[in-house]
């Protein structure tokens, strides 16, 4: 039996650490660690739930044609964007207050996106610092996430020290103006947010603290009132994208387009790429499917700027019916938290690994040695 030099490393080590190698069995384990709020709040979604299951669904519509007699013996995953080049097509996506899953929260998963050379798009509200995430990736690619508040000084401040801590994009979530409505949450009383989990940066933020401190008392409750003053922005429109885009000369990236409209217009106020992504069935139950989404948005945007997608990879199979859509590459984000509680940095990196792996294998068996040989034509509707 020939291994995929992708594979052959993880072979031997997970028969002899029994980590998980299943989503689901990531997903179970992780169950198993955390309390039952931590877990209901990375796992639930908005309202039913409806969109999440649309969103696995959506793959499962799809079925892949394999190609065969095809010299499959040499394949290269690698992805180029913005004057890098990955060795894969899979991103980590952005997953705010890591801490509530590990003690090691973003620090661990920066440590496992480096060592497998995977860029991570780090929160906004994270556990750590964006300069103590930096530090640990060295030079490794890392992309920051940004909400545009409506305190455009602590928007300006927090991007600049994006910048200066060596992040080489901005992915602008676009589609949170207020929280969904996450029954597991309410059901549970948990929001991390108000308990000042994650508010790492706004804490270390010199233009926010200056603010705070001209609040009469400035108790915690008054700082986690004005963090989210500037999270939550329902009056974000357009207009803000190009103010944005006048503060940095680094990609903007949109995350959270569903509608071709929209990434027509996020290419007319500037835009350098557009993530497909409905939030992983997180903000608005009923949404359509990530998946089914992603067509009519690479053709709106003809190739001008990258599209990537996110919300339900789960397989290889996933990765590559996302490329064949049009993505030129995919996030994962609940996949590499379950494997983050369960195994800290170590789980993160595997969950990778295998992720890889799987492309990479699958990949060879249906006949294509790179992601470009990727096209519609290749799956089936059913």
């Amino acid at each position: 039996m020939q291994l995929s030099r992708y594979q052959g490393a993880n072979f031997s080590s997970a028969a002899n650490d029994q980590l998980p190698i299943s989503f689901e069995e990531w997903k179970e384990r992780a169950r198993l660690i955390l309390a039952k709020a931590p877990f209901d709040y990375i796992e639930g979604g908005a309202g039913s739930e409806d969109t999440i299951a649309a969103n696995e669904k959506a793959f499962k519509c799809w079925r892949i044609r394999p190609r065969m007699m095809i010299d499959v013996s040499h394949r290269n995953l690698s992805v180029s964007m913005f004057n890098h080049t990955f060795p894969s097509p899979i991103l980590l996506a952005p997953i705010g207050a890591q801490s509530i899953f590990h003690v090691q929260a973003e620090l661990a998963s920066a440590k496992a996106a480096a060592s497998t050379k995977t860029p991570f798009i780090v929160s906004y509200v994270s556990s750590y610092t964006i300069e103590e995430i930096a530090a640990e990736m060295g030079d490794a690619v890392r992309w920051f996430q940004l909400y545009i508040g409506r305190d455009w000084d602590v928007t300006a401040s927090l991007l600049h020290r994006a910048e200066k801590a060596g992040y080489s994009a901005i992915v602008v979530t676009v589609d949170l103006p207020l929280y969904g409505w996450r029954e597991r949450d309410y059901r549970n009383a948990y929001f991390p947010y108000s308990q000042g989990i994650g508010l790492s940066n706004y804490t270390s933020d010199p233009v926010f603290m200056f603010k705070l401190s001209k609040i009469p008392g400035g108790n915690p409750q008054d700082m986690i009132a004005l963090f989210f003053r500037n999270l939550l922005n329902p009056s974000l429109t357009w207009k803000d994208l190009a103010s944005l885009r006048k503060l940095t000369n680094l990609p903007i990236l949109l995350k959270g387009i569903l509608h071709p409209e929209d990434a027509k217009l996020a290419l007319n106020y500037g835009a350098d790429g557009i993530i497909v992504s409905n939030h992983g069935g997180r903000q608005v139950d009923g949404a359509v499917a990530a998946l089914d989404a992603l067509p009519e948005i690479y053709h709106a945007v003809q190739g001008q700027v990258p599209v990537l997608m996110d919300s339900g990879i789960r397989r290889g199979a996933d990765v590559i019916k996302a490329l064949s859509l049009g993505a030129a590459a995919v996030l994962i984000g609940r996949p590499y938290v379950y494997g983050l509680a369960a195994a800290g940095e170590k789980g993160v990196r595997r969950v990778i690994k295998n992720l890889i792996s799987d492309l990479d294998l699958t990949m060879a068996n249906i006949g294509k040695r790179t992601t470009r040989e990727l096209h519609q034509y290749d799956l089936v509707k059913q």
